[in-house]
């Protein structure tokens, strides 16, 4: 399909001045929201308790938001699931960890009670919500429950487990969810939540680990990028490539920021995914440049990017639109997590196409002229 008819000559790098300016001050603008307010960052990168809730009675997202405010939690987000009436996620910043000191006196308790039993092994769970004791004997469940009833902590079960000789015994303490099921269900009475369905959690220390860990895998994917490009072509497009990566993932996060949108694990799979899209889409352009520079050799380099860019173009209106298309049915129809990604996908295949044509070209351009033939016209 040509939606450009053949032989057309668009001179983009007339315009590339204002429109890089303009580039240049919305990426700024991303960056001053990405320090202020700064990213709304989900359980993933901050850590916290995700609970999904299924309610016995009629419930809104607002009177649980507002409930859950009233019990002592800050800053609860509560989603529906669709096309399941009264059941939600809820995501809180508090996670099932316990303080050292309630840890030690937890063990203190336990090994008061047990006597000439010693413990050999004690480990606490990640998130607090689960003891595993191995001892040089065996114990009654009964026993360790109230040592750790005394310490102030309560208990769902205690159980033996492993074999005869091992001696290995699980305490099951109450974690986050069931003091949110607890205490809802006390406030709402008979419209209160079953059993959560499903609980997940991540500790402080591992948010900010797959935080690093998210930023790392960015930067990896530009200089890898870069290192291609300048192998495939040469340095002179390289740096053009790798900008346009960069002020696409900028604007993205910016955009997000500025929508409140949750920024987590998926966003950065998005990120990943836009920037790929962006250099794919620079080195369709940047091949048709490098196949005209050999046809058209009395030509400069901002006239090849001209034509190669109008020749490319109706290529380019046709596959992103196609993207676009495609992923605005999930952003229509898509559950919440879906419709994030799915405006991430969006926003970057729009500013990709973009950058394409007035980033990596007018870089590219430039760096010709500086660096590889200085005195070429402009």
């Amino acid at each position: 399909m040509e939606f450009i008819k053949p032989g057309v000559y668009i001179d983009f790098m007339r315009y590339r001045k204002v429109v890089i300016l303009v580039s240049i001050l919305t990426v700024i603008g991303s960056l001053v929201l990405i320090v202020f307010p700064g990213p709304n960052y989900g359980i993933d990168f901050r850590g916290g308790t995700e609970i999904q809730l299924a309610f016995k009675g009629k419930v809104s997202a607002g009177e649980l938001r507002s409930t859950l405010g009233s019990l002592g939690y800050s800053q609860p987000e509560v989603l529906s699931v669709e096309d399941r009436p009264n059941e939600f996620i809820v995501r809180i910043q508090e996670v099932s960890s316990l303080a050292d000191s309630k840890i030690k006196q937890i063990k203190s308790k336990i090994s008061s009670a047990l006597g000439q039993t010693k413990i050999k092994e004690f480990k606490l769970s990640p998130g607090g919500d689960k003891i595993s004791l191995r001892l040089s004997g065996v114990t009654n469940e009964a026993l360790l429950t109230h040592a750790v009833h005394a310490a102030g902590v309560k208990v769902r079960s205690a159980s033996r487990f492993g074999s005869a000789d091992q001696f290995r015994y699980e305490i099951r303490l109450q974690g986050v969810a069931d003091k949110i099921v607890d205490k809802l269900q006390s406030k709402l009475g008979s419209r209160g939540p079953e059993a959560p369905r499903r609980v997940e959690w991540v500790g402080p220390k591992a948010g900010e680990q797959l935080r690093t860990a998210a930023l790392q895998s960015l930067l990896y994917a530009v200089a890898f990028i870069m290192v291609y490009v300048a192998f495939r072509f040469d340095l002179r497009f390289a740096p053009g490539g790798v900008l346009a990566m960069v002020h696409d993932a900028i604007i993205t996060i910016g955009l997000f920021v500025l929508l409140r949108k949750e920024i987590n694990l998926s966003t950065v799979a998005a990120l990943l995914t836009i920037m790929g899209y962006s250099i794919n889409d620079t080195i369709v352009i940047f091949d048709r440049i490098r196949e005209n520079m050999q046809r058209m050799r009395d030509k400069s380099l901002r006239e090849l990017i001209n034509i190669s860019t109008s020749q490319m173009l109706s290529r380019t209106i046709t596959t992103s639109g196609t993207t676009v298309l495609s992923v605005s049915a999930f952003f229509i129809w898509g559950t919440p997590v879906i419709q994030d990604i799915a405006l991430a996908m969006v926003i970057g295949v729009v500013v990709g196409t973009y950058s394409s044509i007035y980033i990596a070209a007018p870089v590219t351009e430039w760096m010709d002229r500086r660096f590889f033939r200085a005195g070429i016209s402009r």
